[in-house]
């Protein structure tokens, strides 16, 4: 059974820019294509901040070799990637009237926001290696 570790950092900061993205573009569908645009949109982020969360969740599992972190990462993909085709179909097929721009402009959005996590720096590993 696997243990619930804090997610490091780069993916707490980004699954926060993630929800904020969701706030402005649940508000912006809202506007444009009433109740339904802004619940699809608020679908449409939170598909990838469920597998984003999922996907920090398994990375920050403790991997004492080179191929045990690989079998994570890979494993977390897996996750991700099962998660993200699984809540999408969920949605299309049981949310008749789901706005379809406003779910993928928030999904497609969401995804590149995740992307943004390699630009985010670690403070916690550097701090630890600046000390030793």
């Amino acid at each position: 059974m696997p243990i619930f570790h804090r997610q490091p950092r780069p993916f707490r900061i980004v699954l926060r820019w993630q929800l904020i993205a969701i706030a402005v573009l649940t508000s912006f569908a809202a506007l444009l294509w009433g109740l339904d645009g802004a619940i699809s949109a608020a679908l449409g982020g939170g598909i990838n901040v469920i597998a984003g969360w999922t996907y920090g969740w398994r990375v920050a599992q403790a991997a004492p070799t080179a191929g045990e972190t690989l079998r994570v990462l890979f494993r977390a993909w897996a996750y991700k990637l099962v998660l993200i085709v699984g809540l999408t179909w969920g949605v299309l097929t049981q949310y008749r009237e789901v706005v379809h721009a406003a779910f993928f402009l928030a999904f497609a959005i969401t995804v590149g926001v995740f992307a943004a996590a390699i630009a985010v720096r670690d403070t916690d590993t550097t701090e630890v290696a600046k000390s030793e």
